[in-house]
Order: C-alpha cells, then structure tokens, then sequence
C-alpha cells in the first residue's frame, strides 16, 4: 500500500497508535459536516411549537453538539486535543421529510484536521433530539452522517459530491 493510501492510525504491524503531528505546520483547518434526524410528522411539529416537556429542543441540542465536539479527544480514542477557534451548529426543519437537518461546521488553527470534532458535534447534536423527544417517538432514526467538506493540511481541500 503506498505512503499515501495506508491507514494513518495503524503502524507497520498493525497496532492503533495515535499519529505524530509534531512535524507539520500549523495552519488554518476548516470541517463542515452534516446528518439528519427523521421523525413522524407530529414529532416534528412538537419540536417546532416548542412543546415537548424536556423543552426547548433545538436550543439543547446545538448546546449538546458545542459540548461533544469541545470533548471529542476524550471520546474517540485516537484523536489529539484540538483547541476550536470556532464551532457553529445549524438546525432546520424540513416539513416535508419530517427531518431534523443538523449541519456543524469547525475551525481551528493546527496540526490536524477538525472533521472528527464537525461529526462529533453533529451526532451528539443528533442524539440529544432523540433524547428529548423519544417519549413521544421512539421510532426516530438519525442518519445520513456525513463530512461535507474540509479546508486546510497537507492533503488539500476535500468538497463531497454534489456539493
């Protein structure tokens, strides 16, 4: 396998072991990444009206993915503690697939790349809608987790198809 299409967190024998960024330049990091969380219609009008008990749900959870994405280092065994020099987290209704979208997008200035803490943020995010809304429909299902795009490292800028 060349240097390129092997596996960065496994060494020579096959051991996990966490990569040495020491050598590489800081630089600006960008990582926008992006899931869903499908409901029943009714669901999704309760978090719109705002009147599920546990609250304000939208409100909770972009304060739950801010939180995941600042932890993702203690979560994910392999990944360096990144200090975020940005994190915004963006959710929409869609009315007409009865979908929660929930897009995060990270920023720090580094050795490594952000994509883990933009995911991180976007499935804690994700997880707290069904938290708070699962005692009205415990048949959600959160999916379609993806990386949209990362700027910045040595290996150049990434954008998904049919972005």
């Amino acid at each position: 396998m060349t240097e390129e299409k092997r596996l960065t967190h496994v060494d020579e024998t096959g051991r996990a072991r966490m990569v040495d960024v020491g050598g590489k330049p800081d630089s600006e990091r960008v990582a926008v990444a992006e899931g869903y969380v499908f409901m029943q219609a009714e669901t999704l009008k309760l978090i719109r009206d705002g009147a599920l008990k546990k609250g304000d749900v939208l409100t909770t959870a972009r304060l739950a993915g801010i939180m995941g994405a600042k932890r993702t280092s203690e979560l994910i065994p392999l990944c360096h503690p990144i200090p975020l020099t940005h994190l915004e987290i963006e959710l929409a209704l869609d009315e007409t697939e009865h979908k929660v979208i929930i897009r995060a997008s990270a920023r720090t200035i580094g050795k490594t790349g952000v994509e883990m803490e933009a995911l991180t943020a976007v499935t804690t995010a994700a997880l707290t809608i069904y938290d708070m809304a699962k005692a009205v429909d415990r048949g959600m299902r959160i999916g379609d987790i993806r990386l949209l795009e990362k700027r910045g490292g040595q290996h150049g800028d990434y954008v998904a198809e049919g972005m």
